[in-house]
């Protein structure tokens, strides 16, 4: 390793040691100090462990991973570590020890002695062996609790700090737009408002744990044409404001997100990594964002080798940096040398550099990274275990919060202890089927000699635990095209008097799942011949619960029609066979609700309930887009009665609040959870609007006989959208605010008239709908 010389002390080179200055001073001193190169090296990161070998986790990984060797890169000082935990197994008291050697030698050989900034990938946990491993997002969405995910977020953080990781590319906030795009199971739902308060709830957690938050995928990644990963994006400009940048809002005003992620999308024609209007206009200058944009894996080459914008590595690094992206991810490429080589021939201006690296050295500074003294090992590193008692029951309790009963025909759930049943399908004892693809077995994979790292039960061993005497007979795999099983199973289901038949999907990367990343499907039938294999066991008579382990909604045709009950997990994490194995058996209550609608057709072009009355079922057309289930239903094994409260006024200011309610009644004889949503209808306005839409919700949890005072107060300004002449507004006129179990199930209807003149509101205006629950006890 080379060394530099000592820099010469001084009261201007102290500046940006001081810690009683605020980040951006302590970067304003430090920023004339450096010389290019220095500069540079503070831009980029470096993935020191990438796999080039051809089973990648990243686009392209295997033709853009490789580059100048270790001591080289740190010789200027280094931006950021790339996934240390995150690229091979590794035992997490000996990954800990191995990232402060790493930094320790990045602090002697760099002239300022300035560390890494250390980032993972933390979706459904600490992407790392040895970590709990929660639900993948889809299941946050169907639990409609963001204080749960948010505790959860909180403990996924402190995890990542105590290792030495600083920031976590999580949450995703792309709203699902068509199911058959592969990273729908990242996604949290189909609708922005759930979307924004659980992925502001996530940023919570996670900021609250001292770990940068890093919003992805900003913006427009999920909209892709014919549902194909990183395919071109053709929205218009009020679907973009309406449905999906209002997560990322959510996610900054009421989250504190300090990091974004460009999407690798192109819409219209722009490539968001290149589109300034975008990534500083609007996220900067418009919402006033002042913490980091990292560019997504490789998405700046990609300007030139797949949008064809860029003619060359210091092209493309011109277009984005100008853009407003302040750091290459996953290594150094642009950002390295051809940067530099534009800064000296003048092609790039030095200031965009320097703008670049105040918002890098000022995120540094908030994390202590800039202070004399800073240690990267802690103390009690010996104790660090990344999946831990506490952890697994809060991914328990995720779980069973996301379990989704979406039918339950004559009661045959929850099963009655003295019936023999029998467990069918290629899901049913694949632990793999509980966890997302950003999970760290799922992710990395290909290191089978070390094991999965961490106990994960599948639902046959966990039904198996309750069940005596369980008949297993697998019927098919997930993929493939071998049949040869199906008539096995359905004798196995002929001859129990109830079939539990559990079928669904495996995450994986780049085509090695049917779901996840890179894993797009042509259709929404169940992958391989499991369609085969539902229909022979529904043949049979016997009567079927379909259990989908699953990363996307599939449409299960007329033939689940005759499924007796259908039960829907998505990819429900580590604990994810006990959360399933204890609602079937009744142990616990099923509360979840559908994040997004299962459709009825397969073959349909798949529609998310969010379209005007021309996106549903009319006289124009042959094909009705119908959903078999909507979105935000799930059923109970208790009931619940309804009673609408009087609306505090029938006028509604453009610029007031309006309180509205219902009493909510458990009339079973079971303990559970209703999920009281708040839709808006707005029958009549400039521009055609979304039949309903949710504005609010509220989890209540009731025991039998208990009742509950539910109201939301509703500001005005959650009406708005976007009008004729692009600007964002609240316009008077009738509308109507709808309490309903699901987008298609109204249990009340307010109906209202907003007063006024129409009213613009910008970046100020209030996001949510403020639930409040009063128990009224025993009736």
């Amino acid at each position: 390793m080379r060394a530099h010389a000592p820099i010469e002390t001084s009261p201007a080179t102290e500046r940006w040691r001081d810690t009683r200055l605020s980040p951006t001073e302590r970067a304003e001193a430090l920023i004339p100090l450096m010389t290019l190169e220095e500069k540079v090296a503070q831009l980029v990161g470096v993935w020191v462990g990438a796999d080039a070998s051809g089973g990648g986790v990243a686009p392209h990984q295997t033709d853009m991973a490789a580059g100048p060797d270790w001591d080289t890169v740190i010789g200027s000082g280094l931006g950021q570590l790339t996934r240390p935990f995150g690229t091979a197994p590794v035992d997490p008291v000996a990954g800990a020890r191995s990232l402060a050697t790493s930094q320790a030698q990045i602090v002697a050989t760099s002239r300022f002695g300035i560390p890494a900034q250390v980032h993972e990938e933390c979706l459904t946990g600490f992407a790392a062996w040895r970590a709990t491993v929660y639900p993948a997002p889809l299941s946050w969405g169907a639990s409609f609790d963001p204080e749960l995910v948010e505790e959860m977020a909180g403990r996924i953080g402190r995890s990542m700090r105590a290792a030495g990781v600083h920031q976590g590319l999580a949450p995703v906030l792309d709203v699902t737009r068509d199911y058959r795009w592969g990273r729908t199971e990242e996604t949290i739902g189909e609708d922005p408002y759930l979307v924004g308060t659980i992925g502001a709830a996530y940023v919570r957690g996670m900021e609250g744990a001292g770990v940068v938050a890093t919003l992805k995928h900003f913006a427009g990644y999920a909209a892709s044409r014919g549902g194909r990963n990183l395919a071109p994006v053709e929205m218009g400009r009020r679907e973009l404001a309406d449905v999906v940048l209002p997560p990322f809002e959510m996610a900054l005003r009421l989250g504190g997100a300090r990091s974004v992620m460009n999407s690798y999308a192109e819409i219209d024609g722009v490539p968001v990594a290149a589109d300034e209007d975008l990534l500083t206009g609007l996220l900067r200058d418009e919402w006033g964002f002042t913490g980091t944009l990292v560019s997504d894996y490789f998405a700046i080459r990609f300007l030139e080798r797949l949008h064809g914008v860029a003619a060359g590595a210091s092209d493309a690094a011109g277009l984005a940096l100008r853009a407003g992206i302040d750091v290459e991810l996953p290594t150094a490429d642009t950002f390295g040398a051809p940067l530099i080589d534009a800064v000296k021939d003048g092609s790039v201006d030095e200031a965009l550099v320097d703008r670049a690296l105040r918002r890098v050295l000022a995120q540094k500074a908030e994390l202590g990274l800039l202070d004399e003294g800073w240690q990267s090992l802690p103390d009690d590193v010996e104790s660090l275990r990344l999946d831990d008692e506490p952890g697994q029951d809060l991914a328990l309790r995720l779980a069973r919060q996301s379990i989704v009963l979406l039918r339950n025909t004559g009661g045959i759930l929850p099963l009655a202890a003295h019936r023999r049943v029998s467990l069918v399908g290629p899901v049913a004892d694949d632990p793999m089927a509980m966890l997302g693809c950003y999970s760290f077995p799922a992710h990395v994979g290909g290191h089978p000699e070390h094991g999965l790292g961490l106990d994960l039960p599948s639902l046959r061993e966990a039904l198996g635990r309750i069940v005596p005497d369980l008949t297993y007979v697998p019927g098919c795999g997930i993929t493939g095209d071998d049949t040869s099983g199906i008539a096995a199973a359905a004798a196995a289901a002929a001859e129990s008097d109830v079939c539990v038949l559990a079928v669904g999907d495996r995450a994986g990367l780049f085509g090695r799942g049917t779901s996840g990343e890179g894993c797009d499907a042509t259709d929404l039938r169940l992958p391989g011949v499991q369609s085969e294999l539902v229909r022979a066991v529904l043949a049979t008579g016997t009567p079927v619960i379909l259990v989908l382990l699953a990363g996307r909604p599939y449409a299960l045709g007329a033939e689940a029609d005759a499924a007796a009950a259908i039960v829907y997990g998505f990819f429900p994490g580590q604990r994810g066979g006990q959360a399933l194995a204890e609602v079937l058996t009744g142990a616990v209550n099923p509360s979840g609700r559908l994040p997004v609608s299962v459709p009825r057709d397969a073959g349909g072009l798949p529609a998310t309930y969010l379209s005007p009355s021309l996106g549903h079922r009319s006289e124009v057309s042959s094909v009705d887009p119908t959903a078999a289930f909507p979105f935000g239903h799930g059923l109970s094994y208790t009931t619940f009665e309804w009673e609408l409260l009087d609306a505090d006024a029938a006028d509604w200011p453009v610029d007031g609040e309006v309180t509205v309610g219902v009493t909510v009644r458990n009339t079973g004889s079971r303990p559970g959870a209703e999920v009281v949503q708040l839709y808006l209808h707005d029958p009549v306005a400039q521009t055609t609007r979304p039949v309903v839409r949710l504005i609010g919700y509220a989890r209540v949890p009731l025991k039998p006989g208990e009742s509950a005072r539910v109201t939301f107060e509703v500001p005005a300004d959650v009406t708005s959208f976007t009008g004729l002449r692009g600007t964002r507004i609240v316009e008077p006129g009738d509308v109507e605010l709808r309490f309903g179990r699901s987008s298609a199930d109204v249990r009340a209807a307010v109906p209202l008239r907003l007063t006024g003149a129409e009213r613009a509101v910008g970046q100020d205006r209030k996001l949510l709908a403020t639930a409040g629950v009063t128990p009224e006890g025993a009736g």
